[in-house]
C-alpha cells in the first residue's frame, strides 16, 4: 500500500474506505444471497463510488444487490452494472482479467495519462475505468484502454477534478469545489 498511497490521487483514509466498502459491500453480498445459487457479485469502490458487475439470477435479485449496497457505510453512489443471467463462464471472467492486465499497461504506456490512479475493471469484455481525472486525462486514458485488443466497449466512470485541485495535492480540496466538479 504505501507505494500506491504516494501516486493515488485519493486521500489514505479514502483509501482505506474504499477498501472496507468494497468489504462490507462482498458481506452483505454473501448475505442477501445465501440461498441464491449462480450469483457472482464483484465490488469496486473508487471514492465512495461504488461499482457492482458479475451476474444475478433475476432482475429482482439485480435491484436487491444494488439497494443493498447503497446503504453500506460510506457508499455515495452505486452503479448497478450486474448482467441478469447465467454466471459468466471461468474462459470468459479469466479472459477479463488479462484484458484489464493489458489496459492497466496501455494506460502506463499513455502519456500524461496517471494510471496509478485510475482503477480498471473488466466484464465481459466491457473496461470500466474510476478514477479521479482531469477531463483530458480521462479522454487519453479512455482512447488508449478501447485500443486494447479484445475491448468491446470503455465505460467512463470518472471524477473530473480541476487541473488547480491537482496544484495542491498535498492539501485536499474544498468539498465545495470537488462536488461542483464531479460529473
Amino acid at each position: 500500500g504505501t507505494a500506491l498511497v504516494a501516486t493515488d490521487r485519493r486521500t489514505t483514509g479514502e483509501q482505506v474506505e474504499d477498501q472496507t466498502i468494497e468489504m462490507k459491500t462482498a458481506a452483505e453480498m454473501r448475505n442477501l444471497f445465501a440461498e441464491t445459487q449462480n450469483v457472482r457479485v464483484n465490488a469496486h469502490s473508487y471514492a465512495g463510488q461504488l461499482l457492482l458487475v458479475g451476474d444475478v439470477p433475476t432482475e429482482q435479485d439485480k435491484q436487491r444487490a444494488g439497494e443493498a449496497a447503497a446503504q453500506v457505510e460510506k457508499v455515495l453512489r452505486v452503479v448497478n452494472e450486474l448482467r441478469v443471467g447465467d454466471i459468466t463462464p471461468m474462459s470468459v471472467r479469466t479472459n477479463d482479467t488479462w484484458i484489464s492486465s493489458k489496459v492497466r499497461t496501455a494506460l502506463i504506456n499513455t502519456k500524461e495519462v496517471p494510471s496509478l490512479t485510475i482503477n480498471t475493471t473488466t466484464e465481459r469484455g466491457i473496461v470500466y475505468l474510476q478514477g479521479k481525472v482531469t477531463e483530458p486525462e480521462g479522454a487519453r486514458a479512455a482512447i488508449a484502454a478501447s485500443g486494447v485488443s479484445g475491448v468491446n466497449k470503455v465505460v467512463k466512470l470518472f471524477e473530473i477534478v480541476s487541473p488547480e485541485s491537482l496544484q495542491s495535492s498535498t492539501a485536499p480540496a474544498p468539498i465545495e469545489e470537488s462536488n461542483a466538479q464531479s460529473s
